[in-house]
């Protein structure tokens, strides 16, 4: 979608409060684009997912906090240094520019992930029932306020860290839509049972024939 289509959309869907900016849209339309949709009166998800050395990602969870993004991804593998400097110069970044300070969010494993590829192509010994929850606890500990994982990881995850800790889901498909390139999924109304504070839903709305009323649709069955 392109940075002007995305524009159209958001303003064109009934009720819409959270935008994810994800890698395509924030490559193409750079920074700005947040502005853009918060000037907009929409908060933002930015889903870049950071994972690179400690200085690194400081400076790119700074210059994201400082663009107004209330949600950012780190990857929670990027280890307890990089997420304690993540987080530090996130809540600079805020300060700084006279914003709330955002939640980061650390990736554990990515729902297009099945246990079975995970450990052979990335020679990961643990199984997703145990890395998740690993990686969740490494997150916390480094002051990180939430994790992105799929829905079927939420009720083990919400056992062990309770509000206001944020678990955010991807995964998210009615019953009968096709999973796509998604390998752990679960309904909304099930995702927000199991503990989910928020559900990252894209293309079952951004593909839809009707974009509104599929969104409408989302939000009546949570309702």
């Amino acid at each position: 979608m392109a940075p002007e289509q995305a524009m159209a959309f958001a303003a064109r869907v009934e009720g819409l409060r959270w935008v994810k900016v994800g890698l395509e849209l924030f490559v193409q339309a750079g920074p700005e684009i947040v502005g853009q949709l918060r000037r907009q009166g929409l908060r933002v998800f930015l889903d870049l997912k950071f994972h690179d050395i400690p200085a690194t990602m400081a400076g790119a969870c700074r210059r994201a906090a400082a663009l107004g993004a209330e949600l950012i991804t780190v990857h929670a593998c990027a280890g307890s240094e990089a997420l304690q400097a993540a987080q530090a110069a996130a809540v600079d970044g805020a300060q700084q520019g006279g914003l709330d300070v955002p939640t980061l969010l650390a990736v554990t494993v990515l729902t297009s992930w099945d246990e079975q590829r995970l450990q052979q192509e990335l020679a990961i010994g643990q199984s997703i029932g145990e890395r998740v929850p690993a990686l969740a606890q490494l997150s916390a500990t480094a002051g990180i306020g939430g994790c992105v994982c799929s829905p079927l990881e939420a009720a083990a995850l919400r056992a062990q860290h309770p509000e206001p800790f944020a678990l955010v889901t991807p995964g998210i498909r009615p019953k009968g839509a096709a999973v796509g390139d998604q390998a752990r999924v679960m309904g909304p109304a099930e995702a927000m049972a199991a503990g989910a504070s928020q559900l990252v839903i894209g293309r079952p709305i951004t593909k839809a024939e009707d974009p509104s009323a599929a969104f409408a649709a989302f939000c009546a069955e949570l309702s």
